[in-house]
C-alpha cells in the first residue's frame, strides 16, 4: 500500500508538487524558501500556469481558513504575495482573480488575525502597476467590506484599532487601485462614496488619541491615517466627481449632529479645502450653500454652524478661482440674513405673551449668532476679493440694503416692520465695512461711484445715529488709501500735525475730476449729518475723521475754499439756530470745526492762517472751553452762545486775508456755502428739509421779457456788466432768504397757484417757439388755407422762394 502511494506522487502535475513543496510539516517554521524559489522561476518561465498555480493555492488556503490551521494560511498568503511581486505577464489577469477570492475570504472570516493578513495582501496588491486595465475586475465587496472594518465594534481596544486601521489602509488601497483606471471610475459612484468618505469621517471623528500618531502597541492611531486617506481621495477627486465627494460629508454631519458644536464640521472643510484642486473649490462652496437653503427652518445653531463653516469654505476659496460663485455666496447669504430677522422679529404674538418671554430671549440670541455669522462670512469673503471684484460686491451689497418707507424689489420690509428693516439696514452696513476695510482703489472714482456713492449719501439722510456712523465708517475705509486714519481718531485740536507723519500723495486728475463733479455731495453729506439731534460723540469724531481724510486725499486748493465755506457755514449754522437744534449739538458743531480748522490750517502750512485759528482756539480756552472737543463731551453746557463776541468764532474776513496768496481763490470765500436740493429729500423716510435748507428756486418776478428786450444788441460793456457780480451779492442774498421765507410761511395753495401759473406761462411760450418752428415750408402746388369752411389753394412761385444758401445747386 506504501509502495503504491509512493509512485503516485511523482504522478501530481509539476505546478502542484512546487505549491506542495513551500509548506513545511510544521507550520511554525514558515514558508520554504528554496522551494518558493524553485515555485517562482517555473511561473517566470510558464506564465501560462499561472492561474493553475493560483487555483490551487487557493484551494489549499480555504481548506485550511475551514481547518483553522491559519499557520499554513499565512504560508499561502505569503507565497502568492512573492508570486504577485515577481511576475508581471499578460497571463497574471487570472492569477490575480485567484488571488481577490482568497483575500475575500480572509475578510469574510471573523478572526482579526486573518482580517489584518488579507488587508495587507490587498495593499501590496494595490500598490503594484498593470499594465493593461482591467476589464471586468470589480472591487464593490472590497469597499464595503473594509468600509465595515472601519466601523469595527470589538470588545478589545487594541484589537478594535488593528481591524481600523487595515479598514483604513484597505480603503487607501482600493483608491489607490482605481483611481488612476478610467475603466474604475465607478468608484465615484454614490453607492461606493456613501460607504468610504462616512468610514473615513468615523474614525477622524474618533480621535481621542490623535495628539500621537503611534500608540502604546506600536500601531498606527486611525484618525490620523483617516485623516491622511481622506487628504489622498479628495487630492485624485476630478472635476466631475467633486460634488459626489462633498455630499456624503454633509450627510455624515447631519447624520452625527455635528453642526453644533461644529468644530469637526470645520476641521473636515479645512481638509477639504486645502486638499482638491483649487478650481474646484467653487463646487464645495455651491453644495454648502445649498446644504445651508435645505437647512433654512432648523435651528438658529444648527444654520449659524453651517454658516461658520462657509466663512471657513470661502475664506480659503477667496483668494484662489472661485469663478461666477461670488454673487451666489452674496445672494444665499443675504437671503438668510433676511430670514433669520424674519424668524426673530416675525412672531409678534408669541412676544407678546410673558409666558414665552423667556424663550423670546434665547430665540432673539440664538438668531443673532446667526446674523453675525452671516455678516462675518460676507465681510471676509469680501475683504479676500481682488480689488475689481470687490467693487461689485460692494454696490451688489448696497443695492439690496433696504429703505423703509419705500418700494425694494430685494427685500420685503412691509412683514417685518421699522424695527426689523433697521436691523437688516445696520447688519449690510457693518458687511460693508468689512468689504471696504483694506480696500485700495488707484482712483477714488473707482471706489466711489455713481452707482454706489448716490445710495450711500442716500442712507445718510436716515434719522438714525447708528445707521450714519457706519455711513461714515464705510466713506471713511474708501477715502483712506494711505492708512492715515488710526492717526485721526477722535476728535481733538492737535497741537503739531506734522508729529502724526500723515502719509500723502499729490492728488490725481481723475481725483480732481471726481470732487468737480461729486464734492457737493460729500460736503452736502457732513453738512446734514452735523445737525441730526441724535448725534452723539462717536458721530462727531466721525465726521472729523472724514473731514480730515477729504483734506489729506482729495483737496487741491479749490477744494480747500470749498471745505473753508462749509466750516464758515457749519459755524453760521450753530450760530443762529434757525432750526432750534440742542445747545449739545451747536456745541459739537462749533468743537468739531474748530478742530478741523486747526488740522487744515497746518496741513496747508499757511502761517497767517494758522495764526487766526490758534488766536480763536486760544480765546475759546479762556473765555468759552464749552466751544472745544476736550471739553464739550465732559462738562456742563451753557444755555446759550455769545453771538456778540467776535474773538471767539472764525472770520471769513480774516481767513479770506490770510489766504490771499497765488492759487486760492480768495472771493468763493464770500459766497456762502448753501447744500443742494435732491430728490432724496421728498423721501418719506425722513422729515422734510423745507426746514433745514435754503430752497434753490429761481423764481421769475417779472415776466419774460419783450421781442425787444430779447433782440438788445450785445455789447462788450453788456457782457462785462453780466460778468461783474460786485455789489449784486447783497441783492441775490437778500432775494434768496425771500424766496426761502416765502416757501416757509407762504400756504400750500399760494405756492401751488404760483407753480401752476408759471408752468402755463412756460407751456404758452414753448408753444409760440414750437409754432414758429414747425411751420411748413410754402410749396410751388399751394398752401391750403380754409377760409369759411372752404378749402383754398394758394399757390406760390418759385422764383419768389427762398431757400437756404445750402439748398441750392
Amino acid at each position: 500500500f506504501t509502495g503504491v502511494c509512493g509512485c503516485c506522487g511523482p504522478l501530481r502535475p509539476r505546478y502542484k508538487r512546487l505549491v506542495g513543496n513551500i509548506f513545511p510539516e510544521d507550520p511554525k517554521d514558515g514558508l520554504v524558501k528554496s522551494d518558493m524559489e524553485k515555485l517562482t522561476f517555473y511561473a517566470v518561465s510558464a506564465p501560462e500556469k499561472l492561474d493553475r498555480i493560483g487555483a490551487y493555492l487557493a484551494e489549499r488556503l480555504s481548506r485550511d481558513v475551514v481547518r483553522h490551521r491559519y499557520g499554513y494560511v499565512v504560508i499561502a498568503m505569503e507565497a502568492l504575495d512573492q508570486l504577485l511581486m515577481a511576475c508581471h505577464s499578460q497571463s497574471i489577469k487570472p492569477f490575480v482573480e485567484s488571488f481577490l477570492h482568497m483575500v475575500a475570504k480572509l475578510l469574510e472570516s471573523r478572526e482579526p488575525d486573518l482580517q489584518v493578513l488579507g488587508t495587507n495582501s490587498f495593499v501590496k496588491f494595490a500598490n503594484i502597476e498593470e499594465d493593461t486595465p482591467s476589464y471586468h475586475r470589480r472591487y464593490d465587496f472590497f469597499v464595503s467590506q473594509f468600509s465595515a472594518m472601519c466601523h469595527s465594534t470589538h470588545e478589545d481596544p487594541e484589537t478594535r484599532s488593528r481591524i481600523r486601521v487595515a479598514g483604513i489602509k484597505g480603503l487607501q488601497g482600493v483608491v489607490r487601485k482605481t483611481v488612476n483606471d478610467e475603466l474604475q471610475a465607478i468608484i465615484w459612484e454614490p453607492q461606493h462614496m456613501d460607504k468610504l468618505i462616512p468610514s473615513m469621517l468615523f474614525n477622524m471623528q474618533d480621535n481621542e488619541d490623535s495628539e500621537r500618531c503611534i500608540d502604546q502597541a506600536g500601531e498606527e492611531n486611525p484618525a490620523s491615517l483617516a485623516e491622511s486617506c481622506f487628504r489622498e481621495l479628495l487630492g485624485r477627486a476630478a472635476y466631475g466627481n467633486m460634488n459626489n465627494a462633498v455630499h456624503p460629508v454633509l450627510v455624515h454631519l447631519d447624520n452625527h449632529r455635528l453642526w453644533d458644536p461644529n468644530d469637526f464640521a470645520v476641521s473636515c472643510f479645512r481638509i477639504i479645502m486645502y486638499s482638491i484642486q483649487a478650481q474646484h473649490s467653487h463646487h464645495v462652496i455651491q453644495q454648502v450653500l445649498s446644504h445651508l437653503d435645505t437647512h433654512s427652518k432648523n435651528t438658529p445653531r444648527v444654520r449659524a454652524g453651517i454658516v461658520q463653516v462657509l466663512l471657513e469654505t470661502v475664506a480659503i476659496a477667496a483668494k484662489g478661482s472661485i469663478g461666477p460663485t461670488v454673487l451666489e455666496v452674496f445672494n444665499t447669504l443675504l437671503k438668510h440674513l433676511r430670514m433669520s430677522v424674519d424668524f426673530e422679529l416675525g412672531d409678534g404674538s408669541r412676544r407678546n405673551s410673558a409666558s414665552s418671554l423667556s424663550s423670546t430671549r434665547t430665540k432673539e440670541s440664538e438668531e443673532r449668532i446667526v446674523q453675525n455669522a452671516i455678516i462675518q462670512t460676507i465681510g471676509f469673503f469680501g475683504g479676500n476679493l481682488p480689488d475689481y471684484q470687490r467693487a461689485e460686491v460692494m454696490m451688489f451689497i448696497m443695492g439690496k440694503v433696504p429703505v423703509y418707507g419705500t418700494p425694494c424689489h430685494t427685500l420685503d420690509t412691509v412683514k417685518i416692520g421699522h424695527q426689523g428693516t433697521k436691523r437688516i439696514q445696520a447688519m449690510l452696513l457693518s458687511s460693508l465695512i468689512m468689504v471696504t476695510s483694506g480696500f485700495k482703489c488707484k482712483t477714488i472714482c473707482a471706489g466711489l461711484p455713481m452707482a454706489f456713492l448716490e445710495p450711500l449719501c442716500s442712507i445718510s439722510l436716515m434719522e438714525d445715529s447708528e445707521l450714519r456712523q457706519l455711513v461714515l465708517e464705510i466713506l471713511h475705509n474708501i477715502v483712506d488709501r494711505h492708512d492715515n486714519r488710526a492717526k485721526l481718531r477722535g476728535i481733538r485740536i492737535i497741537p503739531n500735525v506734522a508729529a502724526l507723519k500723515i502719509k500723502r500723495e499729490k492728488i490725481s486728475k481723475q481725483d480732481v475730476v471726481f470732487m468737480k463733479k461729486h464734492g457737493q455731495q460729500l460736503y452736502r453729506h457732513i453738512y446734514l449729518g452735523c445737525k441730526e439731534e441724535d448725534n452723539v460723540q462717536k458721530n462727531f469724531e466721525l465726521l472729523f475723521t472724514a473731514l480730515a481724510l477729504i483734506t489729506i486725499e482729495l483737496a487741491n486748493e479749490e477744494v480747500v475754499i470749498d471745505l473753508i465755506r462749509l466750516s464758515i457755514a457749519l459755524q453760521d449754522m450753530a450760530l443762529a439756530n434757525e432750526e432750534n437744534m440742542p445747545m449739545f449739538i451747536r456745541c459739537g458743531i462749533m468743537a468739531l470745526v474748530a478742530a478741523y480748522l486747526n488740522f487744515l490750517s497746518q496741513m496747508i502750512a499757511n502761517p497767517p492762517f494758522c495764526q487766526h485759528v490758534s488766536k480763536v482756539i486760544e480765546m475759546r480756552n479762556l473765555d468759552a472751553p464749552h466751544l472745544l472737543p476736550e471739553h464739550v463731551f465732559r462738562e456742563k453746557l451753557p444755555d446759550s452762545l455769545d453771538r456778540d463776541d467776535v474773538g471767539l468764532y472764525f472770520q471769513t474776513a480774516d481767513l479770506a486775508e490770510a489766504l490771499s496768496v497765488p492759487g486760492y481763490n480768495v472771493e468763493r470765500l464770500a459766497v456762502p456755502y448753501i447744500p443742494q436740493v435732491t430728490d432724496e429729500d421728498r423721501l418719506p423716510r425722513r422729515k422734510s428739509f423745507v426746514d433745514t435748507i435754503s430752497l434753490q428756486v429761481d423764481i421769475l418776478s417779472n415776466s419774460l421779457p419783450d421781442q425787444s428786450q430779447l433782440a438788445e444788441e450785445i455789447t462788450f460793456e453788456t457782457l462785462k456788466k453780466a460778468i461783474d457780480t460786485t455789489g449784486l451779492e447783497e441783492q441775490e442774498r437778500e432775494r434768496r432768504r425771500q424766496v426761502m421765507e416765502k416757501f416757509q410761511k407762504a400756504p400750500f395753495e399760494e405756492i401751488a397757484a404760483h407753480c401752476e401759473s408759471k408752468a402755463n406761462m412756460l407751456h404758452d411760450r414753448l408753444a409760440q417757439i414750437f409754432e414758429l418752428t414747425i411751420r411748413p415750408p410754402p410749396s410751388p402746388s399751394g398752401t391750403v388755407m380754409v377760409t369759411s369752411g372752404h378749402a383754398q389753394y394758394q399757390s406760390v412761385p418759385v422764383y419768389e422762394m427762398k431757400f437756404p444758401d445750402l439748398c441750392v445747386y
